[in-house]
């Protein structure tokens, strides 16, 4: 398994934004993103300078990303 990069929340909607998910709305830090295919899942993702690596985890395993392939969406 590889070791999680230090990302920022910016960084994450960028590269998720890379497999399909859209900024669907934010309520105050928290950015809501949204599958445009279906299944239509959601994801939230702090707008964060540095997230925490159990965040990024979590975020990575709800968009149903490994730690690789998220690094290469970078």
């Amino acid at each position: 398994m590889s070791k999680l990069p230090v990302v920022s929340g910016r960084d994450v909607i960028k590269a998720i934004a890379k497999i399909g998910y859209r900024v669907h709305h934010q309520k105050g830090s928290h950015i809501h993103l949204k599958k445009e295919m279906p299944p239509h899942s959601r994801i939230v993702v702090p707008d964060h300078k540095e997230l925490r690596k159990g965040t990024l985890r979590g975020i990575l395993r709800d968009a149903g990303l490994s730690v690789e392939e998220f690094v290469e969406l970078l």
